[in-house]
């Protein structure tokens, strides 16, 4: 069937809406079996279209359905900054801790309307309201020695579906290695420790790869966990595959497992973290030497505290495989801290030590420090001079105003921006430095002339002095010349110090 024009469909919408909404049950089914038989339209919509009127007449925004006003938004913009620009599903559970930590510190005053706004707000509407701010805010593997068959024998496989529901306490390990774009020469690497009960995660440098290093960060790294470390799973890498590691678990009460060879999934919860966390934090630069580990180790020390306490994370609950596809299903987003105040298996002792450090903390604060020990870091993996690596530091209330505006210039962590390319300077001399004014003055008695037809005359002029290889040099040169002779016929004046300086450069 013909379908009418959108003009037709308003003016017949008119002319029986009335009478629709008028009629009895059997007058509207009447009616409405007329106007779909004429329209072509689905019943449906038949049925909305005669009880509301025509979309025309509702053109435009609807203010009396709009429930989140621009302060609302600019107070959830201060709250995704202060998150380290976490997603929707995770920002809304932290938000009432956030709102709480933040209005404790003096750092936010709401008002009791925005305030309730703010804590209603799903996690869609918090990413439709935040879907503009973040298109505008938006860088040869060498071959390890194995263990011997004998030492691999004696450590147990752990898969990813045998962990169940462990007690907090059994975490795997990973180490995420900062060499930069090539893994050639001695850099840093990170081992990273996660819980698999709660996700909380502790992170160290480590100068080298060595075993009895990692034995003694493995125990400075036990010393900050809330509770005692029961387990440590690892990949087959040698630097925890070999007897110092084995005997240090034996003689500390630890279960020592690891995962089957080249199935990264069976350690998917540190794997998860060594993006989430180290790469989100530190980024992709080479890093290198004393004064680089210990700007990365202040670095984690501010960082363990705003990701286990403010970064609310992901947990798969249960997975099921329905041919091909598979379907997963996951735990609302919590924070580390909360997962273990929310365990049963979490000791008493332990969620008082949790609530009486999360009572004391400063997410923005936290944030502030992160982001200069990140600038820090910065400035040594790139070797900028000691005047540049000074960092000044923002007062905390300095930070806090521009968290209103940080999305607009786009990625703020210095770790994620990309090196600073260093100025290209000359390093032959110019060829053209003792005849630059006299070629200037034949450009200009005539600027339609090529540089083909200026180094011409400048070779009969200097027979033998100027070969044909400069010509692209003196196109280089002339192009800036006619920048230069457009500006001035534009706006009537000209650099020319600035154009000297850019032509000899």
């Amino acid at each position: 069937m013909r379908r009418v024009s959108m003009a037709t469909r308003d003016e017949l919408v008119g002319a029986v809406r009335q009478r629709y909404i008028e009629g009895g049950r059997a007058e509207k089914a009447r009616i409405l079996d007329e106007f779909v038989a004429v329209s072509g339209f689905h019943r449906k919509h038949a049925m909305r279209l005669l009880r509301n009127g025509s979309p025309a007449a509702r053109s435009g925004p609807r203010p009396e359905r709009r429930i989140y006003d621009d302060a609302v938004r600019e107070a959830l913009i201060v709250l995704w900054e202060a998150s380290d620009r976490i997603c929707g599903k995770r920002l809304k559970m932290l938000v009432p801790i956030l709102v709480e930590a933040m209005e404790r510190h003096g750092h936010l005053h709401l008002k009791a309307e925005i305030r309730t706004r703010l804590l209603a707000m799903s996690a869609a509407t918090i990413d439709r309201a935040l879907r503009e701010v973040r298109d505008i805010a938006g860088g040869p593997r060498r071959r390890r020695s194995t263990a011997s068959t004998a030492l691999r024998r004696s450590v147990p496989i752990r898969t990813f579906s045998d962990w169940q529901d462990p007690p907090p306490g059994f975490v795997e390990a990973d180490l995420v290695a900062h060499s930069g774009p090539t893994a050639r020469g001695s850099f840093i690497q990170t081992l990273c420790l996660t819980d698999i009960a709660s996700g909380w995660t502790e992170c160290a440098p480590l100068l080298v790869r060595e075993q009895k290093l990692l034995s003694e960060v493995l125990t400075e790294l036990r010393r900050f966990l809330p509770f005692q470390l029961l387990g440590f799973d690892t990949d087959n890498d040698s630097v925890f595959l070999n007897e110092t590691i084995r005997d240090y678990c034996l003689d500390a009460g630890i279960e020592f497992t690891r995962c089957r060879p080249y199935r990264k999934n069976d350690q998917a919860f540190v794997e998860q973290k060594n993006g989430a966390v180290v790469r989100r934090i530190v980024g992709y630069r080479r890093l290198e030497g004393l004064e680089a580990a210990a700007a990365l180790a202040q670095l984690y020390s501010t960082v363990r505290l705003f990701v286990n306490f403010f970064q609310p994370s992901f947990k798969l609950a249960e997975k099921a495989r329905d041919g091909a596809r598979v379907r997963k299903r996951y735990h609302l987003p919590a924070t580390p801290c909360q997962r273990l105040m929310g365990n049963p298996q979490t000791p008493a002792s332990v969620r008082a030590k949790l609530a009486q450090i999360a009572a004391q903390l400063d997410p923005v604060r936290l944030l502030s420090d992160t982001r200069a020990a990140q600038q820090r870091l910065v400035a040594i993996a790139d070797r900028l001079s000691t005047s540049d690596s000074a960092v000044a530091e923002p007062a905390l209330d300095q930070f806090l105003s521009s968290l209103r505006i940080a999305w607009r210039e786009g990625e703020i962590r210095p770790t994620a921006k990309p090196k600073t390319k260093q100025k290209r300077e000359r390093r032959r001399p110019d060829p053209f430095a003792g005849v630059t004014h006299e070629l200037r003055g034949w450009f200009e008695e005539g600027p339609w002339q090529t540089s083909r037809e200026l180094l011409a005359r400048l070779q009969s002029e200097y027979p033998g002095k100027y070969p044909s290889l400069l010509l692209r040099t003196l196109q280089r040169r002339v192009k800036i010349w006619r920048k230069e002779k457009a500006h001035e016929m534009v706006f009537g004046t000209t650099s020319s110090a600035a154009a000297f300086q850019a032509m000899t450069e």
